[in-house]
């Protein structure tokens, strides 16, 4: 079984040549990668080609690319991981294990990288939720059955959220898996943000778009 790994980028060239190397094992093994770029200016599209198996190009938003990835897809597994993470070793394994014993989606357990002893807590508290509610974030890079994805339509095209409404779609379907294997993320927004504040915005925003405030509205406030 092949893994499809879509990676959307956009401005992402300091970090996304140490992303691509470390999938270079993966891609050894016989899976793809598919980078995803929504404009960049600063070169990430070229650096992406010396080292994926596609370098596309599609409209700005992380829902448009990833749906735009997982449409030149040919693996039976499609694997969402951001510019900004990197997968733990044998995540390929780990992955097709999962589903080789049922599972139609699932994710990773998250560590966040960054300069706040703060965000070890962080971390832990959104594994306990993702397993408490079901629903997984793009931090912990999303795995699901092509099949499944292409029959719920993919990602809903809006620009914040996107995880999170394609979590609900696949709950309603099968369970989540929880892989305890960790992927490593990025710490920069809660860095550059401050932990506290980020912590309370983005519980906010969730909060506001299950009340049903329009994805349009929140990612305004988010930017």
């Amino acid at each position: 079984m092949k893994l499809s790994i879509i990676m959307p980028v956009l401005d992402e060239a300091v970090t996304l040549g140490d992303t691509l190397a470390a999938l270079a094992p993966l891609r050894a093994r016989g899976h793809q990668l598919i980078v995803v770029d929504g404009g960049s200016r600063d070169g990430s599209l070229a650096l992406a080609a010396l080292a994926c198996d596609e370098a596309i190009t599609a409209p700005r938003g992380r829902a448009r690319q990833m749906n735009a990835g997982a449409a030149r897809a040919d693996g039976e597994v499609l694997l969402f991981l951001h510019a900004d993470t990197q997968l733990p070793e044998q995540a390929d394994a780990a992955v097709l294990r999962a589903v080789a014993n049922g599972a139609d989606w699932g994710r990773f357990d998250v560590r966040i990288d960054g300069r706040s002893p703060l965000l070890r807590l962080v971390a832990s508290l959104m594994n306990l939720r993702s397993r408490l509610t079901g629903i997984a974030t793009g931090d912990q890079a999303i795995f699901v059955r092509r099949e499944l994805f292409q029959s719920l339509g993919g990602y809903p095209d809006q620009p914040l959220m996107e995880d999170i409404e394609l979590s609900r779609r696949l709950r309603a379907t099968s369970r989540l898996a929880c892989l305890r294997a960790r992927v490593r993320t990025s710490g920069r927004r809660w860095d550059n943000r401050g932990v506290w504040r980020t912590i309370v915005l983005m519980w906010r925003l969730r909060w506001r778009y299950w009340r049903g405030v329009p994805p349009e509205v929140l990612a305004r406030e988010y930017q």
